[in-house]
């Protein structure tokens, strides 16, 4: 299995979100990468870590996605790999659930989030960004 760490989705990639049309929660599973330094695409100097430039931009996006409708579940640090091989891990691992794909593309796509796009950039080496939907709730396996 090739994995490969990016920046943003490919068109093929955005065509499968447009064409889901379930009004359907997602949750999003972001798998993160961070430059040691922050890179800013207009060569600002800085001394912020590509994590530090990353939390500015989700400090923001947050709210955006919050007004959406949508929700930050889990936010954690990657400790280390138990199962499977991989080059190198992930320093962040995070999920964040949409009201439906329609509104992901809504939200990702606003003027608002292309604003603070520059930190983001600026701090990602890359990401994996799956998409899955909830197929059960562990509470009703217990019972």
């Amino acid at each position: 299995m090739e994995v490969e760490n990016a920046l943003y989705p490919v068109r093929g990639q955005i065509e499968v979100l447009r064409n889901d049309s379930s009004t359907q929660p997602i949750v999003m599973l972001n798998l993160l990468k961070f430059r040691a330094k922050a890179q800013y695409s207009d060569g600002r100097e800085t001394d912020l870590t590509g994590e530090q430039a990353f939390d500015i931009y989700i400090e923001t996006m947050r709210k955006i996605v919050e007004r959406g409708g949508g929700k930050f579940l889990f936010d954690s640090a990657v400790k280390y790999l138990t199962i499977g091989e991989v080059e190198g891990l992930w320093d962040r691992a995070a999920l964040v659930q949409y009201s439906s794909a329609a509104e992901f593309l809504k939200i990702t796509s606003s003027p608002e989030a292309a604003a603070i796009q520059t930190h983001r950039s600026a701090g990602l080496e890359g990401q994996l960004l799956i998409c899955v939907s909830q197929r059960y709730h562990f509470e009703a396996l217990r019972k």
